[in-house]
Parts: structure tokens; sequence; C-alpha cells
């Protein structure tokens, strides 16, 4: 991986792009030759199939897939042939079984374990396995926890507070919009390599940066996504969702300082872009201004119409009148 900026957006690749006689030759020459360097050995008659999508930023490569039921095998002469980076792999469903360096774990839905990219290993999934693997510089992440080689294929709980931010906050490459820039490359990849250091065990000096940067920005960001999801729950409140994310009120407010907003002023700035949406929206035509307004959390109606007048320039009314297609004469 190099420092200049690298397509951002993802690459998809499937075996459903071949014939079914073709699939497994196909996927071993692409994704097990020319991508991943892994054998691959089915393990059962179940018609072969697996697809990936695949991402790539400065510092860190993305992987998102399933497969059907078969060993992925690293070989010596195929390690060779690799980077000098550390693979985190979480399964997403199913069950993994990884073996490298004399070692074997087995992890389910929403664990993850730390894997060499330059040392012989053996991936398999079963039970309909879908995955995430993230690719990271072996130099980027080893001085940032203790020991590299005793985290290896050691498997971590899907409660571990960081593989759980973790897994969320890479939501956001499913975002394309603004991913392009580098300085926002570069600061996705810290957040994310912040991460990764943290859910194997980050040393102290690592740990206080990554709390005060990749940790601060992922809870943010869960906050931010509950928030949306929860638009028209009448306990919105930042002592229910402090609660939620086991963190104190004044933890999430600084949050939202940091970002020079409030809590409160992002959930009404929410609300309001939802309502819009849902006004400007002609198939719900039939849903009354005070449904809308209820539906995303308001329960004034004036007040809705004063909030919402402030930030458009216009009532909820005209926007409505606006999205109405124009009636020829």
């Amino acid at each position: 991986m190099t420092d200049s900026p690298l397509p951002s957006g993802p690459l998809h690749i499937s075996t459903d792009a071949f014939p079914a006689h073709q699939r497994l030759a196909m996927w071993r020459e692409i994704y097990g030759r020319t991508i991943a360097k892994f054998d691959i050995e089915p393990i059962n008659n179940t018609p072969f199939s697996a697809g990936v999508t695949l991402r790539s930023l400065p510092g860190l490569g993305v992987a998102s897939g399933h497969r059907s039921d078969a060993h992925y095998r690293m070989t010596r002469e195929l390690a060779a042939k690799s980077g000098d980076n550390l693979i985190f792999a979480v399964v997403t469903n199913g069950v993994g079984v990884i073996s490298q360096r004399g070692r074997e774990a087995t992890i389910g839905v929403g664990e993850a374990l730390l894997m060499s990219a330059t040392e012989p290993s053996v991936s398999t999934l079963h039970s309909a396995g879908r995955f995430l693997t993230l690719s990271v510089p072996r130099d980027a992440i080893s001085p940032m926890i203790v020991e590299t080689g005793s985290m290896l294929v050691r498997p971590i709980s899907k409660h571990n507070e960081a593989l759980r931010l973790l897994t969320n906050y890479l939501g956001i490459l499913k975002q394309s919009d603004g991913l392009s820039r580098p300085e926002l490359q570069r600061m996705i990849v810290t957040h994310i390599h912040d991460l990764i250091a943290s859910a194997l065990g980050a040393t102290q000096d690592a740990a206080i940066v990554a709390e005060e940067r990749g940790i601060r920005s992922a809870r943010l960001r869960a906050i931010m996504f509950g928030v949306v999801e929860n638009l028209g729950r009448r306990d919105l409140s930042i002592t229910n969702v402090a609660l939620r994310h086991r963190v104190t009120p004044r933890y999430i407010q600084k949050l939202f300082s940091g970002e020079g907003t409030t809590f409160t002023a992002y959930v009404l700035e929410r609300r309001l872009i939802e309502a819009h949406r849902m006004l400007s929206d002609l198939r719900l035509a039939n849903c009354s201004i005070s449904d809308v307004a209820y539906r995303v959390g308001f329960g004034d109606l004036s007040y809705f119409t004063r909030a919402f007048r402030r930030k458009y320039g216009a009532s909820p009314s005209d926007i409505r009148a606006m999205a109405k297609p124009a009636v020829e004469e």
C-alpha cells in the first residue's frame, strides 16, 4: 500500500458472473491467485458460490462477502508473494476455523482474530459463512500493541467494545461521497488502525491516543446512527442514549461539542431533514403534515412548523406543494 490516493469506490466480484461449471476455477484464479493468494478447496458437494466487495484506501484494504463451505489455504509459496500485512478477520455469519503457527481457533458471529499475511494458514468458513477482513500494514499496528506475535489466532469476543465500535464504524466506507479526498481517507484509516489496536490490546500510550481519536470518532458515529434510526421515538433523550451506549450524558455532550453542535441540535436537525424528505416524497402525499411531524418525533405541531420554517425558509405546506407535479392546463 502506498501513501498516494487509491480508488475508494468498491469493487464487486461474484461467482454469479460465471457459468456454474466454471465458478470454482474462475474463483481460484481471480480471487485465490490474483487478489488474496489462497488455494481454495471446497469441503462438500454443495454448488460452489462466493462473492466479495473490495475497497482500498492508503494503509487499509477491506473485503466483505460470503462463500460456500471451503478451506482457503495460504501456502508458504503464496505467503511469500504477499505484502507484510496483518489481517484482522471478523465472522459476520456462520462459523470460522483458522489455523496458523500451530494454533487453531474457532470464532462465531461477531468474533474476530488477527492473522499474518506472510505465514502459511488455513481459513475455513462453515454454515453460509460471511466475513469481513481488514488488511493493514504490519508496521502501522505493531507499535500500538503489546506484542504482535502473541495476538495471532487469538479469538476476540464479540463483547469487546472496540471490536463492536470498529464493525459499526466501517459502515462509513459504504458512503462514497467525499471518500476520494485524501485527507478524509487518511483520517478514516487512522481511526480504523486505532480501533484494531484497541480491540487487540493497545499499549498504554496507544490506548490514550486511540481513545481521543479513533474510539471517540467511532462512538460519535454510533450515537449519530442510533439517533437517525430512532427519530420517531419519544424517549430519544440524551439520558437514554447514554445508557444505551454505556457512557455519561456529559461525555455525549463533549462528543457533539467537538463537532460544533449539541446533541439536542443534532436530533432537531435530523428530524427536520427527515420531515423534508417525507414531505417531498409524492408516495407519501396522503400522509398529513401532522402525521409527518409525529412520525419524525415532534409532539407539538406549531413548534415543528416554526422550526421547519427557520431551517428551510418555507412552511411544510409550501414544500409539499412544490413537490407536486405541475398540472397541465
